[in-house]
């Protein structure tokens, strides 16, 4: 079930990081942590490929973290992710 994933990423002023996983065969996750002192809005998109990419945009408080997943039709082979986090 295992497919690779990349992650491009712009964090701006904000103290963040992530994890992601292969839920399933055509579900992608990744858990953002907020480790500073400021909440983070954060866009995040998902692409599978010849799908349309999944957005998501998620506040993630100052202290806490938060899953942002995304459902594809067809089963993924490699998931790229763009996540793009600013101070809020």
């Amino acid at each position: 079930m295992a497919y690779p994933i990349d992650v491009e990423k712009t964090i701006d002023g904000v103290k963040l990081d992530y994890t992601t996983y292969d839920t399933d065969r055509d579900i992608g996750s990744i858990n953002l942590n907020n480790y500073g002192e400021v909440a983070a809005q954060c866009k995040v998109t998902m692409r599978n490929g010849p799908e349309a990419p999944r957005v998501r945009r998620v506040q993630v408080p100052a202290k806490k973290s938060v899953d942002v997943t995304a459902k594809f039709n067809r089963e993924i082979i490699k998931l790229r992710i763009t996540l793009a986090c600013s101070a809020q």
